[in-house]
């Protein structure tokens, strides 16, 4: 139940922009803070990590984390405890060298973030001219050498009209994943105004016919998970609808993700600010298994029209949200149109233990290279796959025909064969 599928740890504070939303509601962000995790401290909670499972995603972020010259160190550490080590970033200090250097550490893949194709527009939002030219230099270097990358999209008033664009973008830039944020107004966002909720509907809707459209990119919304509510209103048959929330849109926060802010705070997610703990006091596991907060996320106990909603096991609304509002942890999600209509409530699907499946060594050695966050999720979809063809064994031709009608040839995300020790040991910072 509370398997660590995701960490977000905020490495710092720093940041060369002022974007408007910034949850962080960082000061000048040049000199970061005092009391900023060290590499030391990073290390120990990457260690902690692993010993309980290597199937944890872990995303350095910020701030701005390419501000930190120890990254790569960083990286480098969680690549060789297994762990799948990847970058959210503006991506305007992503040089052609530093996309070099972060690749021979064995990062997997950059989280780069884009919020209008409009120059002036995205330069306004994020606090400084020039940089959008600079984030689509960061993502041409990637492109140039190989480096898996997402394109982050923050959903605002000023830009949800640019959604079929900004799909359209990074499918003919061989993004491998877009993820759209909706605004949770903390941070600097309080003062910013989020798009309504009948505007949420629209443009989930239009998620959910791009990802029909575009089935070889993985397109999905974040901080959305009535995002399921729509999607099974649409399609009651389709896996997506009934899948649990760590395999595609429901809010995981204390369940599947956490994240450290750069003090070691632990927080549920980015966007409930009252800690829960602090790796500097207690141990991170710890607090993941026993914090209070995260117990309560476990077994939620909703309020409002999220208590009484049929969807609340497929969605349960963001938590956050109303936190930021003046409400309380489980009061209901106040950017959800639906009107509960007191049915039964939807269950999810449940896991189906078969043991007549059995895999051959080759697709057991082809899962294996497969970042730990994803190979449960794939491998209950291959052995689906292979019941559905009347067959007893998985073969690596299976996952290559799944891969291929989901993906074509652009997966999402690759492990590297080999971390390049001697040019990570040559440098390689900017």
């Amino acid at each position: 139940m509370d398997d660590l599928f995701l960490l977000a740890i905020n490495i710092t504070k720093r940041c060369n922009l002022a974007c408007e939303h910034c949850y962080l509601d960082a000061d000048t962000l040049k000199n970061g803070q005092s009391d900023e995790l060290s590499l030391t401290e990073i290390k120990t909670l990457l260690d902690e990590v692993a010993i309980r499972s290597k199937q944890t995603m872990v995303v350095l972020t910020g701030g701005e984390p390419l501000a930190r010259t120890d990254l790569e160190d960083m990286v480098y550490y969680g690549a060789q405890l297994g762990l799948s080590m990847v970058i959210g970033t503006n991506g305007t200090l992503l040089t052609s060298r530093r996309v070099t250097s972060l690749k021979s550490a064995g990062v997997l893949g950059m989280g780069i973030s884009v919020d209008s194709l409009d120059q002036i527009q995205h330069d306004n939002f994020r606090g400084l001219q020039g940089s959008w030219k600079k984030t689509f230099q960061g993502i041409q270097h990637c492109r140039e050498q190989d480096l898996s990358f997402q394109i982050h999209f923050t959903v605002t008033r000023n830009n949800y009209t640019e959604l079929a664009d900004i799909i359209k973008f990074s499918h003919a830039n061989n993004a491998r994943v877009l993820n759209l944020f909706f605004l949770i107004c903390t941070g600097r966002a309080e003062s910013k105004s989020d798009i309504s909720a009948e505007q949420y509907e629209q443009v989930l809707t239009e998620i959910i016919q791009a990802q029909t459209d575009y089935p070889e990119m993985i397109i999905r919304p974040r901080c959305a998970p009535h995002f399921k509510r729509i999607a099974h209103q649409l399609n009651p048959e389709s896996p997506i609808t009934r899948v649990s929330g760590f395999d595609g849109d429901g809010c995981i926060a204390g369940t599947h993700y956490c994240r450290v802010a750069p003090n070691g705070d632990v927080t549920a997610c980015p966007y409930i600010d009252t800690p829960s703990g602090n790796i500097r006091e207690h141990s991170f596991l710890s607090i993941w298994e026993q914090a209070p907060e995260f117990q309560s996320l476990r077994k939620p106990q909703l309020k409002g029209a999220c208590g009484e909603c049929e969807y609340q096991k497929l969605c349960g609304g963001c938590r956050a949200r109303p936190l930021a509002m003046g409400g309380d942890l489980m009061d209901s999600d106040p950017y959800c149109a639906y009107v509960p209509e007191g049915g039964n409530i939807i269950e999810p699907f449940e896991e189906v233990q078969d043991n007549s499946i059995i895999w051959h060594s080759d697709a057991s050695q082809r899962l294996s290279r497969i970042p730990g966050f994803l190979q449960k999720m794939i491998k209950k979809r291959a052995e689906a796959y292979v019941l559905e063809l009347g067959e007893t064994e998985v073969k690596a031709e299976h996952l290559t025909n799944l891969a291929s009608k989901r993906f074509g040839s652009n997966m999402p995300f690759k492990k590297p064969d080999k971390l390049d020790t001697q040019k990570l040991s040559s440098g390689g910072h900017q």
